[in-house]
């Protein structure tokens, strides 16, 4: 079998056991990605010294030199990741220049490992949509489909993986940004709970929401880096303060006496059948294992998109006000009269029509007439949407639901914002309320689109969810279908 085609954990094992080097590991990516990466589009910027930079771990290990576990491997990093002396551009072009005189804390945990950067993967501008087709530089295609989108906003990281381009990625989940495109690209993706990965070096969208985790092609993988990347972090004044476990030590434990719960809301009739009917096989096989599965209801859930997108873009407004063209990035280039016509002009430049629409609605949100009715009423909600939460985790050890209504949809099919944004209905809740859920492939739709099922824990409950997924990873013996 290609080099490319394993997962990260056999990888390791080969390079261990002395089978292979990490610049032949590494060769065989860059190979399939200069094969095949023009028709996906899922990188903004490909590292051109990786297999040099393989060559020299090689060297290291080769002296006996005692390295990280995933020392060797290569990552792909979604482009709102701040790296050192490497283009970080939020996929906007008022950062198509920006090179980041730091790392973020997740790329010196990757750098310390010895992990080889395969580049920067495309994305939603500033990580705002659920398409990647609001990414001022290209298109990225589904691996499953050229004409159908790969999701978003983390696109380009899990179509990067899917492909075989990387056999892991960061991306970042602010409302599903790593779920729905790890659900229809057809593999793993983590939103770990909030604080638990540091969000220093992440630019920001919305702070209160952002959390960066990790793509795979099988659930080992994906706990093999969230071990790696997560932890407490001075630099981010949010990052938990506590004892994380190793998750690779419990993942074999298995599903049997775990209660799982099913909010029969997020099961209602707007759920395409195909992808009702294949998460309900995934449970039943759950069921078959030992796990005891009961419907539960929660029925805060029809408001948490709304609460989402005032929460979200009321931030968002915020955390954009940087871009100036005064500090940083680009500058409008137009003969001004003032500072505010300076402003003005970056900003209209720069900025996309989906970062423009939301940065409105934001201010709009937070205005003095309309605070109290908008803002402040949906962070009421999301207290009692978390204490409803808090109620069903006191009975149940996990939720399930289809991570998204439907499978993959076509390139320019969701013009309308409010339908695009309805595309988030069953992954916003878990941002609000910063708790830990994953998405796993569940099955195939007629057309042969990925079906995804998201796995909903307490916070700090990763390690339960690993445990579930690996379980029903094993029964369900799922293959990547992609035919390239």
């Amino acid at each position: 079998m290609e080099l490319y085609k394993l997962p990260a954990h056999q990888l390791i094992k080969k390079l261990k056991d002395k089978e292979t080097s990490s610049k032949e590991i590494t060769e065989s990516f860059f190979n399939r990605i200069e094969k095949f990466e023009p028709n996906i589009n899922s990188f903004n910027y490909i590292e051109k010294n990786a297999i040099q930079h393989a060559q020299e771990i090689d060297n290291r290990l080769a002296s006996g030199e005692s390295l990280h576990q995933l020392t060797g491997i290569p990552i792909a990093i979604k482009d709102n990741i701040c790296t050192e002396n490497i283009l970080t551009t939020c996929s906007s072009k008022i950062l198509e220049s920006f090179i980041p005189p730091y790392n973020a804390t997740v790329i010196e945990k990757i750098n310390q490992a010895g992990m080889i950067k395969m580049g920067k993967t495309n994305l939603d501008e500033f990580a705002m949509g659920s398409s990647t087709e609001n990414s001022a530089f290209k298109f990225t295609s589904n691996p499953y489909g050229k004409n159908y989108v790969p999701g978003g906003s983390s696109g380009g990281s899990a179509a990067c993986v899917s492909s075989y381009f990387s056999p892991l990625s960061l991306g970042s989940d602010t409302g599903g940004s790593i779920r729905l495109p790890a659900s229809f690209c057809g593999n793993v993706g983590m939103k770990p709970t909030y604080g638990l990965v540091s969000r220093y070096g992440l630019i920001a969208y919305a702070s209160s929401l952002d959390q960066i985790g990790p793509f795979s092609n099988n659930v080992t993988d994906n706990a093999l880096l969230l071990n790696l990347i997560s932890g407490h972090d001075l630099k981010d004044s949010t990052s938990v303060k506590s004892d994380i476990p190793n998750y690779l030590e419990s993942i074999n434990q298995g599903v049997k006496g775990m209660k799982i719960g099913l909010p029969k809301e997020m099961f209602d009739d707007a759920i395409n059948q195909e992808v009702k009917d294949s998460v309900m096989n995934a449970v039943k096989k759950l069921e078959s294992l030992g796990a005891i599965v009961e419907e539960t209801s929660l029925p805060l859930l029809k408001y948490s998109l709304a609460a989402y997108y005032i929460i979200a873009t009321a931030e968002a407004s915020s955390n954009l006000a940087r871009f100036d063209g005064v500090k940083y990035g680009l500058s409008s280039r137009d003969k001004v009269k003032d500072l505010e016509e300076l402003y003005l002009k970056t900003r209209n430049e720069g900025f996309g029509e989906e970062v423009k629409r939301r940065i409105m609605l934001g201010t709009y949100v937070l205005s003095s007439g309309y605070y109290d009715a908008y803002y402040k009423k949906a962070q009421q909600y999301r207290t009692l949407l978390i204490q409803d939460l808090e109620k069903a985790f006191s009975k149940y050890d996990l939720l399930i639901s289809p991570t998204s209504p439907t499978t993959a949809f076509k390139k320019g099919e969701k013009s309308d914002p409010i339908s695009m944004y309805v595309t988030d209905i069953l992954t916003v809740m878990i941002n609000l309320a910063g708790i830990p859920a994953m998405s796993m492939p569940c099955g195939f739709d007629s057309n042969n689109l990925p079906i995804g099922i998201q796995i909903m824990g307490k916070p700090l409950g990763e390690n339960t969810i690993y445990q579930a997924g690996l379980a029903l990873e094993n029964e369900l013996n799922l293959e990547n279908k992609i035919d390239f």
